[in-house]
């Protein structure tokens, strides 16, 4: 997505919410509202994903996906710090977590498969949601 689709995007997701904020009766409408905001937020939350998501999974991991890059924004990881995740970015590749846009950036951390790449980025964030209620 480039800047002008994804602030398109943003808009219609902002005008979405705002309607069912205002009219949380939602038998006053069809799902099909409901789907298109949570397929906007799949593809705004898949921008930095390099492999296919598939089936009903997909906006779960890709939401899963965008609140790990919250949480290094958060924390960093290892060596990488808060300024280089801002600088570069993070993407995630088939075997790889990276900083930067693609695969051949520096390594965040690399996997055996992607379903391992996701455990991990789910168990990250379980773990910073722990860390953060124990700070609490």
């Amino acid at each position: 997505m480039n800047t002008k689709q994804i602030e398109k995007s943003l808009n219609r997701l902002k005008e979405i919410e705002v309607f069912l904020n205002n009219n949380r009766d939602y038998s006053n409408f069809d799902e099909e509202l409901l789907m298109e905001r949570t397929e906007i937020q799949f593809k705004l939350n898949k921008q930095n994903i390099n492999f296919i998501l598939k089936n009903g999974d997909k906006y779960y991991y890709a939401n899963q996906c965008r609140e790990f890059t919250g949480n290094l924004l958060k924390y960093g990881y290892g060596s990488i710090s808060k300024k280089d995740i801002e600088k570069n970015g993070v993407s995630f590749n088939k075997y790889s977590i990276n900083n930067g846009y693609n695969q051949y950036c520096r390594d965040i951390k690399r996997f055996s498969n992607t379903q391992e790449l996701l455990g991990f980025v789910i168990g990250y964030n379980q773990a910073i949601l722990n860390l953060d209620k124990e700070l609490v």
